[in-house]
């Protein structure tokens, strides 16, 4: 861990670091299968998934920095790379073999919810460490999940 003047406790900023390292790997794996779902996505609405999961994923990258920078704030080593990402994640591995915009539309669904939960879970821990800072980060990425949901999920939903 680097020195820094930041007045967070050393053993506060050590688990807060962990967390968010727990949570760079879920954002950079989101970022991998919107991006998996982009290239892939077929059917009647495709050019409209298209720009939607690419949108998303542009999002899912700046959700990436918001975490890693964060991380370095308090003296940390943002983990993100691919592979850390891969062996940490929480997210179900996204399946390779579709293409169907509406199974993608449930697939992507399904990996925003879980993320946004996880989101959600580190609001809560952050906040309880005493780093309201990153408490702050989290609702803002948990903020726009939940928005990314609901248009990933108006594309399925009908009449109540």
């Amino acid at each position: 861990m680097y020195k820094t003047k930041n007045d967070l406790p050393q053993a506060t900023r050590t688990n807060i670091i962990s967390l968010l390292n727990e949570r760079l790997a879920d954002s950079v794996d989101l970022q991998t299968q919107v991006k998996q779902a982009h290239w892939n996505v077929k059917g009647a609405n495709f050019i409209g998934l298209h720009k939607l999961f690419d949108e998303i994923a542009e999002e899912a990258e700046d959700y990436s920095d918001l975490l890693a920078e964060r991380i370095v704030q308090l003296g940390g080593i943002a983990e993100g790379t691919a592979r850390v990402a891969a062996s940490r994640s929480k997210l179900k591995e996204y399946p390779l073999d579709i293409g169907d915009g509406t199974l993608h539309v449930e697939a992507l669904s399904a990996a925003l919810a879980a993320f946004g939960a996880g989101m959600r879970k580190a609001i809560a821990q952050t906040d309880e460490m005493g780093d309201a800072d990153a408490s702050d980060i989290c609702t803002e990425i948990s903020r726009g999940t939940d928005k990314w949901l609901w248009f990933v999920e108006a594309h399925v939903q009908t009449a109540k």
